[in-house]
């Protein structure tokens, strides 16, 4: 960990054994060590060591009082992840609005609420107070890391944010964070987040292959993944936001991009000029028509295995996503038919984009993240 307490982020499934083995107990827990070894296809010398240090560490329990009293032979105690005295804490930076979250070791949120994002960089250490009284509120739990989720262009390494919408420029989130909160924390950008939240926190039956996550609601992004692993580019994430797009009507001229489509902002201007409600059909089906059109275009580029889309701008048409599918469908090139699936988070993508960026580091490698970086009881 750097002297400022950031930790880079790790938004991808974890390969060490301890990292396998966790993830075994988490998606399935409550579990013996025999369905471990056949979870991971770890020997069971290499399962015991694991337990062992996972223990050492905290992060596992041994249930004995779950053990089937109606088994035969030697009972085998059942393992589970320790819902009850860890969490993390991690906020998510709207454009509009902060989410503000404490999550046990699961991922289960424990509470959460959101405030207005101040647009003046110096009231960003009050941000970082109000998850500091929120973490204070859960006593006798062991805060273990701190997460933040931002739009923008946010520096992975040292925890900066730009963020032109807020007129933020460097603005050191991650340190002031972890100077908050007393631990470690990590902050990436925040479509990547919801993506990797996908991976991680839903435990997807299958992360072999290719997958693009896009976001749409005041600002619009896309991520990647490949093979269970998030794309990071050093540099910070690409952009979208500036793709020629066709909207007669919400976007009536020279040249628009597609953040001239979306936002609330963007529905209402078009909504004065034609005299109709902001959710008029005339308006959401052209969003629509502008959404399938771009995701196809990408995934012409890219030809992924799987596409998830999150936001308003894809969830408040009436018919859901079918408009979107149907104009996705008419501008692909690709013969292989291919479902827009919405994210398994629905309303609570900034939640799960917060939460992750708090559990990442630990859940790629639990023991390091653990034991090279200790940390105090909450409220202690």
């Amino acid at each position: 960990m750097s002297s400022t307490g950031v930790v880079p982020a790790a938004l991808q499934v974890g390969s060490t054994p301890a990292a396998a083995v966790l993830h075994a107990i988490r998606v399935s827990g409550p579990v013996t060590r025999d369905h471990l070894s056949a979870a991971t296809a770890l020997s069971p010398a290499t399962i015991n060591r694991q337990v062992a240090a996972l223990a050492r560490a905290g992060l596992i329990v041994d249930r004995p009082d779950l053990v089937d009293p109606g088994g035969i032979g030697r009972p085998k105690h059942p393992l589970t992840i320790d819902r009850d005295t860890l969490c993390v804490a991690g906020m998510h930076i709207g454009a509009r609005r902060t989410l503000l979250a404490i999550a046990d070791l699961g991922g289960r949120t424990l509470y959460s609420h959101a405030v207005l994002t101040p647009r003046d960089e110096a009231a960003v250490g009050d941000l970082c107070d109000q998850l500091r009284a929120l973490a204070d509120r859960f006593s006798g739990r062991r805060l273990l890391w701190g997460g933040v989720a931002a739009g923008g262009v946010v520096d992975a390494a040292t925890g900066c944010i730009d963020h032109p919408v807020l007129g933020w420029q460097r603005v050191p989130v991650g340190q002031m964070l972890a100077s908050a909160l007393g631990v470690p924390v990590s902050v990436g950008e925040h479509v990547q987040a919801m993506a990797a939240a996908e991976l991680l926190l839903s435990s997807p039956q299958e992360i072999v292959g290719t997958g693009l996550f896009f976001y749409a609601r005041e600002t619009v992004g896309m991520a990647m993944s490949v093979d269970g692993k998030v794309l990071m580019p050093r540099r910070g994430a690409g952009s979208i936001a500036h793709l020629p797009v066709v909207a007669p009507r919400l976007a009536p001229w020279e040249r628009p991009v597609l953040q001239d489509v979306i936002g609330r902002a963007a529905a209402q201007q078009a909504a004065r000029r034609l005299g109709v409600e902001e959710n008029a059909s005339v308006i959401v089906d052209e969003r629509a028509d502008v959404l399938g059109g771009v995701v196809a275009t990408l995934r012409d580029v890219l030809n992924p295995d799987g596409i998830i889309v999150a936001g308003d701008a894809f969830a408040a048409h009436p018919h859901g996503l079918a408009p979107v599918q149907a104009a996705f469908d008419a501008a692909t090139t690709i013969a292989r038919p291919l479902e827009i699936s919405p994210s398994q988070f629905g309303l609570r993508v900034q939640e799960s984009a917060a939460v992750v960026m708090a559990l990442s580091v630990i859940y790629a490698d639990p023991v390091a993240a653990t034991t090279d970086h200790p940390s105090p009881t909450v409220g202690a």
